[in-house]
């Protein structure tokens, strides 16, 4: 046995966050720990991995007992433990190299750093991981997706002998299918060597076709184990949410549409060349194409986050000139952004505080704020938005990514927006905070908004989207609806060679 947990109990001010919870994991295992978002998860590895200490409980790791409350994470290293967690811990201000060799140590002659050696291995990494970015570029300046490859691949580098344990949590959140598979095939030959690994992820394919066994855990309880090969994703689902899959089923547009809400003409920034797009009242479209497409400087060109070389943007028949995100929001149109930690929360805030701060004009009065309808109207929302929370005083902080998520997006739809543009709006929320985001925003689409969304995961995109657009190396390559909106068909049109993209495929 690799791993053995038995009696894990952590109870934080006003929640107990794990119950006595057991966990084996097996030598040449692939094994995945499934749940809903604040379900305990993250607090179980980050327990597991010395980050956090539990109130009781004990570990057997690699045959070696722990104190698991007062554990430290270099003795848990030292044991061959190793782990990525949700929330990278990369450096933004350090290049890849630099990075990389944080977790291996740098290669040091006669008391020097050696540069070169040090480039060669990043190197060495960058080409196993297949990463597109050289050893000295600053993980600031990567996409959000790059920067997980960068972390995974330094988790991995150092993991040879067959008594690794490699613990994974959410790996391929915001990886798109190719890399994804790459990934994949790595953590099977590690599997392979006699490592064993602890496999986190939202994606139930994922878990289905990699793994061997499943533990899910509810509310801070394991719920259910399972053998892999005798599950199927409705079982999984119902395991992880206490209810059908059917019950949760996404869905598209059933009304006609309504007048163009979003218009663009030859619209050029950043790497997008040449868009001409429409998007009509009631309709949600989607985006899809692979890291470094553009998708991302699409939404921001539009949005005004991005400075415009050429081109137009029409929003509700108008002209809109947008130069700051400010005058966006004042236009009714709201970006939700793929980096939530830099782009959309305030960590330290309570959640009433984060959902509050787009409307706090709605209740001022001369004699200062309405902080009794305030509060009553932030509860009304995070019971709508089923927010997974104590009370609306928690830090922000303190909620799960998919949590924080669906507060994120409450707070934008308070403010009526007839325009959301939504950047992988459902990265590293579980199955049932999907299905309520996507039917928060058909909220807005069936109150005669619209919405586009940029997601890695093609099966969300042919769930929940109206029609899909195509975006390859800056421009927009095909456009697809109907019995062709289905994962093969755009995994397809991302991956055709540029002598095969031709006119748009309706």
């Amino acid at each position: 046995m690799a791993l053995e947990a038995r009696g894990i109990t952590k109870v934080f001010p006003g929640t107990r966050a794990l119950d006595h919870i057991s966990l084996t994991l097996r030598r040449g295992e692939i094994h995945a720990l499934c749940g809903g978002n604040g379900c305990g998860k993250s607090t179980l590895i980050k327990i597991l991995s010395g980050v956090l200490q539990a109130d009781s409980g004990t570990v057997l790791l690699n045959d070696v007992d722990i104190d698991v409350t007062q554990v430290k994470p270099a003795q848990v290293h030292e044991l061959g433990l190793r782990v990525v967690h949700q929330d990278l811990a990369v450096f933004p201000d350090l290049s890849i190299a630099e990075n990389m060799m944080l977790g291996s140590g740098y290669p040091v002659a006669r008391g020097r750093i050696q540069w070169r050696e040090t480039r060669r291995r990043a190197q060495a990494q960058i080409d196993r991981f297949e990463i597109p970015a050289r050893p000295e570029n600053l993980l600031r300046d990567l996409p959000v997706g790059t920067r997980a490859q960068v972390a995974i691949a330094r988790a991995l580098q150092d993991v040879s002998e067959n008594r690794g344990i490699v613990i994974l949590d959410e790996p391929t959140a915001s990886l798109p299918s190719h890399e994804v598979e790459l990934l994949l095939a790595a953590i099977r030959r590690l599997a392979a060597q006699g490592h064993a690994i602890l496999f986190v992820s939202h994606r139930l394919d994922e878990v289905l076709a990699l793994t061997d066994r499943v533990t899910v855990m509810r509310d801070g309880r394991v719920v259910a184990r399972h053998e892999t090969a005798k599950l199927n994703e409705s079982e999984l689902i119902e395991s992880i949410l206490g209810r059908r899959a059917d019950e949760i089923g996404m869905r598209h547009s059933a009304r006609p549409l309504g007048n163009p809400v979003l218009q663009t003409r030859g619209l050029t920034a950043g790497p997008v060349t040449d868009i001409g797009l429409e998007v009509r009242a009631g309709e949600v479209v989607g985006i899809a194409g692979l890291l470094g497409s553009g998708r991302t400087e699409l939404l921001r060109s539009i949005c005004g986050d991005l400075p415009k070389k050429s081109g137009t943007v029409v929003v509700n028949g108008k002209r809109a000139e947008f130069r700051r995100i400010d005058q966006a929001i004042g236009a009714g149109v709201v970006m939700i952004p793929e980096d939530r930690p830099r782009g959309a929360v305030f960590p330290d805030l309570p959640v009433n505080d984060n959902l509050d701060v787009g409307v706090l004009g709605r209740y001022w009065r001369w004699s200062g704020f309405r902080n009794a309808a305030m509060r009553r109207d932030d509860a009304e929302l995070r019971t709508r938005f089923r927010v997974k929370s104590e009370s609306g005083s928690v830090q922000m902080k303190s909620l799960s990514g998919g949590n924080q998520q669906k507060v994120i997006i409450a707070r934008w739809l308070r403010r009526d927006p007839v325009l959301l543009l939504l950047d992988e709006p459902t990265q590293g929320v579980d199955v049932g905070a999907r299905a309520d985001i996507y039917t928060a925003v058909r909220e807005v689409t069936e109150n005669g908004g619209a919405a586009v969304v940029v997601a890695s995961d093609l099966e969300e995109l042919t769930l929940n989207v109206d029609r899909a657009l195509v975006l390859r190396k800056g421009r927009i390559v095909a456009e697809v609806t109907g019995a062709d909106l289905n994962v093969h068909r755009l995994t397809e049109l991302i991956y055709a060679d540029d002598a095969k993209s031709g006119d748009r495929d309706g």
